[in-house]
């Protein structure tokens, strides 16, 4: 497994997965499997799946889990991977929040903040959501978030858990 201190310029990062088409469960569960098989990125640990409501126009819930990963990829280059992820497993973007097959969002990358035209770090709405921060929180409750200055848990207890329901723990890291 790499390390920071195996790999000096491994950098841990957070990501969430969601799903509301199709078979969700097994689709995150395979977008977690392609992310760990990614070269460059090994998985470090992964959350329990939650059913969640969904945010935006009507449509079903949503399946969401969040990972640690350490990486050796670049910013924006791991934000392409996760991309060609999602479209592997079929996505479609046709409108904002709608439903979709696979969304992957990079959350954190170390502590670092970034402010580009194609990626913003922290990510600049996980603050305010549930489906992100409870799962994240359960994996990573004492990672400080570098906007707000706040734990993952401080932030998960700031936010409504109305709608969120824990499922089964269904794959493995190894």
């Amino acid at each position: 497994m790499l390390s920071e201190f195996d790999f000096p310029n491994a950098v841990r990062v957070a990501i969430a997965l969601g799903s509301n088409l199709g078979d969700s469960v097994a689709i995150v569960e395979s977008a977690i499997v392609a992310i760990a098989e990614t070269p460059g990125i090994q998985l470090i640990e992964r959350s329990h799946l939650y059913k969640t409501a969904p945010v935006g126009p009507p449509q079903p819930d949503y399946i969401n889990a969040c990972v640690l990963v350490y990486t050796l990829l670049p910013p924006d280059t791991l934000l392409h991977t996760l991309l060609g992820i999602e479209q592997r497993f079929g996505r479609v973007r046709r409108e904002r929040w709608g439903a979709r097959l696979l969304d992957l969002d990079l959350l954190l990358y170390g502590n670092r903040r970034i402010n580009t035209p194609t990626l913003q770090l922290p990510h600049p709405r996980m603050r305010d959501r549930a489906f992100v921060l409870w799962p994240l929180a359960e994996i990573a409750p004492d990672w400080v978030e570098p906007v707000s200055n706040q734990t993952m848990a401080q932030l998960r207890d700031q936010v409504d858990d109305a709608g969120i329901q824990l499922l089964l723990f269904l794959g493995s890291i190894g």
